[in-house]
């Protein structure tokens, strides 16, 4: 996501202490937010500041409001992807399908100076140019960087913005389905006991 999307979209839900969900440690937390400057304040004479961001600060916006952000992206504002994944129709599959999906036009058809052709974006006509290229990002595991990897990785990311929270769910759903099971067990047994005389 950071070499990818970071540039021009901002995921709003997350802080850096929530990267511990996809396995960061706290001395990596601490390393990744240092690296942002964040805007603080007042100080004691009322002004604002900059300071080194820590784990409870969000993630940093690439802009610093909408109206930097569309004066970047040829006058639209690129959308938050905490949620993206949860707010298009086919989820993960449409976005990804959306990273892999440019292609040139075909013959005959018209794009505007500023778009893109996609070929599943509805319309075919996206003003986000390809976010990914073929060896654009470089893997601390020689990893080989293609676009088909590169989209399935921030795919997963995003998947987990939208639900950061889901592992955990999962696992205590598991736990209260188990618990269910034996004191529905234990309830029958106690049944069995109590109106054992009873004919």
């Amino acid at each position: 996501y950071r070499e990818v999307c970071a540039g021009c979209h901002s995921v709003r839900q997350i802080d850096f202490r929530h990267l511990a969900g996809i396995g960061y440690d706290e001395e990596q937390i601490k390393a990744f937010a240092a690296e942002a400057e964040v805007t603080d304040g007042p100080n004691d004479e009322g002004e604002m500041f900059e300071r080194p961001g820590t784990p409870a600060d969000a993630l940093p916006k690439p802009f610093a409001n909408d109206n930097a952000a569309a004066a970047s992206n040829n006058g639209k504002v690129p959308p938050d992807l905490s949620l993206m994944v949860k707010a298009r129709i086919g989820g993960a599959d449409y976005v990804y399908a959306l990273l892999t999906g440019y292609t040139d036009a075909p013959s005959g058809f018209e794009i505007s100076e500023d778009g893109n052709y996609n070929t599943y974006f509805p319309g075919h006509v996206i003003a986000m140019a390809a976010p990914i290229s073929d060896e654009g990002v470089e893997y601390q595991d020689g990893t080989k960087a293609t676009v088909a990897q590169q989209a399935k990785d921030v795919v997963t990311f995003l998947a987990w913005t939208a639900e950061p929270e889901l592992e955990a769910r999962k696992s205590m759903g598991l736990k209260v389905l188990l618990f269910l099971i034996v004191l529905t067990g234990l309830l029958f047994r106690v049944k069995k006991v109590v109106w054992k005389d009873v004919h």
